[in-house]
């Protein structure tokens, strides 16, 4: 990969993460995700231990951003790093979310998140992701309230 071509997929992959990213915002599922490989892995922050493929993840994403009211949402990246090599690439973050349940509760929260790329047909698309909270060892409970 020639540096101009690492500057231009860098330059797309950024692009997909910011778009990804304004999508969660407005809740817009379906936009979501079109940056998801069919075979897509996903390690979430909740059960089951894994999602496989779109359609699961699309469940999942459904089921979270249903949850807040109606509205955008508080949802943000923060020190995103990404490296690029050829037709992969993977960046990792800490990720926020601060909204209001439909239920009246406020979730603020931090977690780390790791998401790796391939480039397929042309297109870069999000073939694995892995979120986590750092748990306290003693008590065996995440530990939440962390802030960057």
């Amino acid at each position: 990969m020639t540096g101009n071509e690492a500057v231009s997929a860098e330059a797309e992959l950024r692009a997909l993460i910011e778009d990804r990213t304004r999508a969660i915002r407005e809740k817009d599922v379906a936009a979501v995700l079109s940056v998801y490989a069919p075979d897509v892995l996903v390690y979430d922050l909740i059960d089951p231990l894994r999602h496989t493929g779109r359609e699961s993840v699309g469940k999942r994403l459904e089921a979270w951003l249903s949850q807040f009211r109606e509205g955008p949402i508080g949802y943000e990246l923060r020190d995103l790093r990404l490296t690029v090599g050829g037709d992969a690439a993977f960046s990792h973050c800490l990720s926020h979310v601060d909204a209001t349940t439909t239920e009246g509760q406020r979730i603020d929260m931090w977690w780390r998140a790791t998401s790796c790329f391939a480039r397929i047909d042309g297109r870069w698309m999000v073939t694995h992701e892995h979120s986590s909270v750092p748990f306290d060892m003693e008590t065996g409970r995440a530990s939440l309230g962390l802030k960057p």
